[in-house]
């Protein structure tokens, strides 16, 4: 009888629980909100990174082009290592 009782009764009362219930709605938003900042600013250096990767790459891509360039006018050969390939998936 008395477990039907307990069962009844709420944790807290009606009136006081809602400001309790909002503030854990509050906090898990923050966090995820906190959690999402993260990955941006994340993302915003990875994609920095990979832009000056990607910007050296072609430097040196356009260099060795150019001593390809001279290397084939001094010996009259063409210069086979800058060619582009095709690649197979693997």
């Amino acid at each position: 009888m008395s477990a039907f009782v307990v069962a009844e009764i709420p944790a807290l009362p009606l009136h006081t629980a809602g400001k309790y219930v909002a503030g854990a709605y509050l906090v898990a938003v923050a966090i995820v909100l906190i959690y999402v900042a993260i990955m941006a600013i994340r993302l915003g250096r990875i994609e920095r990174e990979l832009g000056e990767l990607l910007a050296l790459t072609e430097d040196d891509r356009l260099a060795a082009r150019g001593a390809g360039e001279d290397k084939e006018r001094a010996d009259g050969s063409q210069d086979v290592s800058n060619t582009p390939r095709e690649s197979a998936p693997a």
